[in-house]
């Protein structure tokens, strides 16, 4: 029972992150979410709101990385288009006042060590992202080098595309860079 209760104040935590982000995000967001007791904050995450924070972005990241593991790889423009297709719901959040768990946790956080920790959690998890997308996209065929190049790219319009379109309260910044790529990548790898 007590590690249900640490694990919805985990899923709490990154359903809050990308709609407040660490700084506006408050433990009553959480126990609300969670439906935990206060008494569970400190008996679960020791070190308290940047633990809780730190743990919640390493989930998320590694949520993103396993559906990234799963796109198709029969060709680039086949795994661009299951990326662009993958990401578009979410971007669709970002457009309603949503964003990126992983990415919210590296703006001022609180104190000095807590942004340099959390800087790093988002660094590892955007790593894993490009790393496995690269892997896939070597997987469809590219080589070692453009696929970490692309996935690279990829991975910052899907970065910029979730402020854009939260700015823009829509997605067509999205899908202006979507229809970008896909034809970028159809024409320099066309089977």
């Amino acid at each position: 029972m007590a590690g249900d209760t640490r694990e919805r104040m985990i899923e709490a935590t990154v359903a809050a992150l990308p709609h407040r982000g660490v700084a506006g995000m408050s433990f009553t967001d959480i126990l609300a979410g969670s439906g935990a007791a206060r008494g569970a904050i400190y008996h679960h995450f020791p070190g308290g709101k940047a633990q809780l924070v730190a743990e919640a972005a390493e989930r998320n990241g590694c949520e993103v990385r396993a559906r990234l593991a799963a796109l198709p790889a029969d060709s680039p423009p086949e795994a661009v288009a299951a990326f662009l297709d993958l990401v578009r719901p979410v971007l669709a959040a970002s457009a309603a006042g949503g964003g990126c768990a992983v990415a919210a946790v590296t703006v001022g956080a609180g104190s000095e060590a807590d942004d340099v920790t959390l800087r790093q959690v988002a660094s590892t998890a955007f790593t894993s992202w490009v790393d496995q997308l690269a892997e896939r996209l070597t997987a469809a065929g590219l080589g070692a080098d453009a696929a970490r190049d692309l996935a690279a790219t990829l991975i910052t319009l899907l970065q910029g595309a979730h402020v854009l379109c939260r700015a823009a309260g829509d997605l067509e910044p999205f899908e202006q860079v979507a229809r970008t790529a896909a034809s970028l990548v159809a024409h320099r790898y066309a089977g």
